[in-house]
């Protein structure tokens, strides 16, 4: 069983529903909950990302697995909540170890893991991710058997129990691997990293990330998801379209803000001096939160004063 690095850990305890269990206990004591979506689409909640499951007789397809100590755990709450057929199919929504630690167990069980091509070589690499700034995380090379066995560039769709999968990627949002999931009957989509609810979002700019491609992906499924869609974050409860909108219009401000600044010639020093994210403090930055302003202010100085790169996805969902 491999063992978190400790200054992973020490960053994810920070992340309120981000990660893993206060310090004060372990995974073994963690209890995965379902709660239902719509369709045959259920919620499932740990330690780590958010995880969608889609089941059916057709089998089971996951979105992100969290940690591989609660792979068990996952497949007993999924049997609990009753699906009769194992998991089929595993799509990650991008490589940051939260997310994907759980790829192995599922995968020596027969199931597919389907990731982005970036995806892959990161996970097959390992690397450091971070915002240019504060926040740094050292990730180890995944495992074989974690990699993604079937890889995609722009688009892929998958038909499973009477539901259609689109899988989107949205080039450096997140990072530069990010997929969004729509279950399209189900009206349900699952946003990984590029939305989360625990205050301001960490923006990986070392692995590819920009808050220009973050502000693309959500405008584009604002402009293509149902108006009933039910929104999975990456991190924290589901979420309405009014809910990732307003997301949204943040990352928006404070990204013009930033720009102002930067055009006027200012320093980051300057920018923290000045308060210059003060206004969405006390709603986007709760105390003992992963990313607080002063990181964030970092992630939006780092993403914006490069040039700019490709956003969107190359083909929208119909």
């Amino acid at each position: 069983m491999r063992t978190l690095p400790p200054t992973l850990l020490a960053l994810l305890l920070c992340a309120p529903l981000a990660a893993a269990p206060p310090p004060a206990q372990d995974l073994s004591k963690v209890e995965v909950h379902v709660s239902p979506l719509a369709g045959g689409v259920q919620l499932l909640q740990g330690a780590g990302g958010n995880i969608a499951a889609l089941s059916g007789p057709d089998g089971v397809l996951l979105v992100d697995t969290e940690f591989a100590p609660l792979a068990e755990r996952i497949k007993a709450a999924l049997k609990g909540a009753g699906a009769s057929q194992p998991v089929r199919f595993v799509i990650d929504t991008h490589y940051h170890y939260d997310h994907t630690d759980g790829n192995a167990a599922f995968a020596r069980d027969g199931a597919t893991v389907i990731g982005q091509v970036n995806l892959r070589a990161r996970l097959a690499s390992g690397g450091t991710a971070g915002n240019g700034g504060s926040i740094s995380i050292d990730f180890p090379p995944a495992e074989a058997a974690a990699l993604p066995g079937l890889t995609y560039e722009d688009e892929i769709t998958l038909y499973l129990d009477q539901e259609v999968v689109r899988v989107h990627h949205y080039p450096n949002a997140h990072t530069d691997g990010d997929s969004v999931v729509f279950f399209t009957g189900a009206h349900v989509v699952h946003m990984g990293d590029i939305f989360v609810r625990y205050g301001f979002p960490f923006i990986d700019v070392k692995s590819g990330g920009s808050v220009r491609g973050m502000i693309a992906a959500c405008e584009d499924v604002l402009r293509t998801a149902p108006a009933d869609s039910r929104i999975v974050p990456g991190h924290g409860a589901v979420a309405t379209l009014a809910d990732l909108r307003e997301y949204t219009q943040m990352l928006t401000d404070t990204s013009a803000r930033v720009s102002s600044a930067l055009a006027a010639g200012k320093t980051l020093e300057q920018m923290k001096q000045a308060k210059l994210l003060g206004a969405w403090n006390e709603r986007y930055s709760p105390a003992k939160g992963f990313v607080n302003t002063d990181a964030f202010l970092e992630s939006l100085y780092n993403s914006l004063r490069v040039p700019a790169v490709h956003h969107g996805p190359e083909r929208r969902p119909q």
